[in-house]
């Protein structure tokens, strides 16, 4: 039991620091996009196999694209942080950037310390309020703290993947963050397989974020061992994993320009 609540706490502080740490940015640097010439996406990464056919139709159509991402604390944005300090605001200036002639919209929904189980039955709730083109669920950290059996987590994906296309709403999922100083504490691997099985059989696309920050940790685009990770750190990570998820999008949607149409 004090294994897990460790590794509940140092899991808390990893998730938090990506936006914890850019309550303490000077705003005026953080409403620019963070600068981290060495995250690479490999294009792999960005493969684009599985589409996302309501994202495609709105630009196509020339928009509006409303995007929910619903997240855990690494999708905040703290009191006094801009919203483009997180990766959802990141993600957001790329996607106006790559789609300048289509009114882009981002609303974000924190579901903090719930699991995917205590997650899903709200999701269709969410897309009747919001209104969504696309909803980005960010889930797996919560359930493998608190060691939630891999197969009931499974289902409970499932379900929500389910419950959003009833819904009539594109879906991406999007996995834990990676942590090598949290790895001794929790294993991951359960949750993340499941959801690559979920995402394969419901055919929705999964953006790796366990993996690809895991390649850019190995890689020496940033140091994640450290004990303490500053503003500076944060607002590079949430930047390059901003971008990489826009293209991800993007990838996935394969729009045309409105010239084509």
């Amino acid at each position: 039991m004090k294994l897990v609540s460790g590794a509940f706490l140092s899991v808390s502080l990893l998730a938090g620091f990506l936006a914890a740490a850019s309550a303490h940015a000077d705003d005026a640097a953080s409403n620019a996009p963070a600068a981290a010439p060495a995250c690479e996406v490999p294009d792999y990464f960005l493969s684009g196999d599985v589409a996302l056919p309501k994202v495609a139709e709105a630009v196509k159509a020339g928009g509006p694209l409303n995007i929910l991402v619903v997240g855990s604390r690494s999708s905040a944005i703290n009191a006094g942080a801009p919203e483009a300090a997180a990766y959802p605001g990141q993600m957001l200036t790329a996607l106006k950037e790559k789609l300048p002639a289509i009114e882009v919209n981002l609303s974000v929904e924190i579901q903090a310390k719930k699991t995917a189980e205590e997650v899903a039955p709200g999701l269709a709730k969410l897309v009747e309020s919001k209104k969504p083109t696309l909803v980005i669920w960010q889930t797996g950290t919560v359930d493998a703290v608190r060691a939630v059996d891999p197969d009931d987590f499974r289902n409970a994906v499932d379900a929500g993947v389910v419950a959003l296309r009833e819904a009539g709403v594109d879906a991406v999922l999007v996995n834990p963050q990676y942590s090598p100083r949290t790895e001794s504490m929790i294993s991951p691997s359960a949750y993340l397989d499941n959801m690559r099985v979920v995402a394969q059989e419901q055919e929705v696309p999964l953006f790796d974020r366990f993996a690809l920050m895991q390649k850019w940790s190995e890689d020496g685009a940033f140091d994640l061992f450290a004990p303490v990770h500053g503003a500076e750190l944060a607002k590079q990570v949430h930047g390059c994993l901003g971008r990489a998820l826009s293209q991800f999008i993007i990838a996935s949607a394969h729009p045309k320009p409105a010239q084509e149409n």
